[in-house]
């Protein structure tokens, strides 16, 4: 049986690494279908310079999409576009379905609905947009133009169960937001030991938020116990049905 396709959709250069670096590491080297689309920031900047090597260091073969909003924090990320939390909710699902219906993945990847870790406005809207997102591309009644429908057969969250956050807390420390989930919600644990070095490099790889002591930094400054405390495992919900033979997502 074919591996599964993946697209992993989150709000800024970095999010793909640091929440499902793992899974798509692990992905591509089984030689699935893997992408990758960031909902922040514009095609040429420095930042999708740095995702480009990210996925590159991941494995990742196709090229990243942009869907080309201002981060929240960082208005010039994106010259002449809103940021994300203040574009038109039908305009952003839209863009999304596009790519949806493009890579046609079984898979869809993204933040929880906490925002995951930090809590960023940004990775809520994005939680936001894919929900309707994945849901909408398998609708042939909306948005005709997008493409042909497509309905991908699984949408997992990455998360962190809730007795994990204290660990990460002595981590990023004690002034950063950590969220976490009930641990009964946590559908898939995925050990990602094996993939952790593709990882790191992954993460080291955006070196703008390596420089300005961002999550990227903390991963850059720690010791490799730290760093596999923090990173050697990802947590997912599974909020689509679907079966589950063929989105499978732990390691074989």
């Amino acid at each position: 049986m074919a591996e599964p396709s993946v697209l992993a959709v989150f709000a800024h250069p970095d999010d793909e690494s640091i929440s499902a670096g793992g899974l798509l590491a692990r992905s591509a080297a089984a030689g699935a279908r893997t992408a990758v689309v960031s909902a922040t920031w514009s095609q040429g900047s420095v930042r999708a310079r740095e995702l480009a090597e990210a996925v590159r260091q991941l494995g990742v073969e196709e090229a990243p999409g942009m869907l080309g909003y201002a981060d929240a924090e960082v208005p010039e990320s994106a010259p002449g576009s809103p940021r994300l939390v203040d574009a038109h909710l039908d305009e952003v699902v839209r863009a999304l379905v596009t790519h949806i219906r493009e890579f046609r993945p079984d898979v869809v990847v993204t933040h929880d609905a906490y925002g995951g870790m930090t809590g960023h406005p940004d990775h809520v809207q994005t939680y936001r947009v894919t929900l309707l997102a994945a849901q909408a591309a398998g609708l042939e009644q909306l948005y005709p133009d997008a493409g042909a429908p497509w309905r991908p057969e699984a949408l997992y969250l990455a998360t962190h169960p809730e007795s994990v956050v204290a660990g990460l807390r002595d981590v990023v420390g004690a002034r950063r937001a950590v969220h976490g989930v009930p641990d009964e919600q946590i559908t898939e644990r995925l050990d990602v030991t094996p993939w952790l070095d593709r990882k790191v490099a992954a993460i080291l790889a955006h070196r703008t938020e390596v420089e300005r002591g961002a999550v990227p930094g903390l991963v850059a400054a720690a010791a490799p116990e730290a760093r596999a405390a923090l990173l050697s495992t990802e947590w997912f919900i599974r909020c689509t049905p679907g079966p589950a033979t063929t989105v499978e997502v732990r390691p074989r």
